[in-house]
């Protein structure tokens, strides 16, 4: 049987890519591993660390628009952190919503994250199937 595939990166545009990176760095934890830059020396992304793989936080195109509800593509991602860091979390960001497990956020651009402590497939204890 082959090894599935695992995360490689997750890429956010960002109208201010510096601010948003500092979010999810300062904030949510996530440590910078790299920036990189065009050949004119202009910010091209930053990269944080995410589980095994990065969050590239990029410069959005202009003229994005909002959808409002779910529709195709990413619309969350979750992290996983561990009940003590997850609560600390939630005493420092107002959550969007929440279930026994899990805790719905937004960035600072409006993007919609989460930090979850479910246990996932594999783990001790954990349920046959996550559906």
């Amino acid at each position: 049987m082959p090894t599935p595939p695992s995360l490689h990166h997750l890429a956010l545009g960002a109208d201010d890519v510096e601010s948003l990176a500092a979010f999810y760095r300062d904030v949510v934890g996530l440590p910078e591993v790299a920036r990189h830059h065009h050949d004119d020396r202009s910010l091209r992304s930053i990269w944080l660390a995410i589980g095994g793989g990065v969050l590239m936080v990029e410069p959005a195109e202009q003229g994005r628009r909002e959808v409002p509800h779910h529709s195709r593509g990413l619309f969350l991602f979750a992290l996983e952190m561990p009940p003590d860091q997850h609560a600390a979390l939630g005493r420092t960001l107002e959550a969007e919503g929440a279930t026994e497990h899990t805790r719905y956020y937004r960035d600072p651009e409006g993007n919609r994250f989460a930090v979850s402590d479910y246990p996932l497939p594999g783990a001790t204890g954990t349920p046959e199937k996550l559906v």
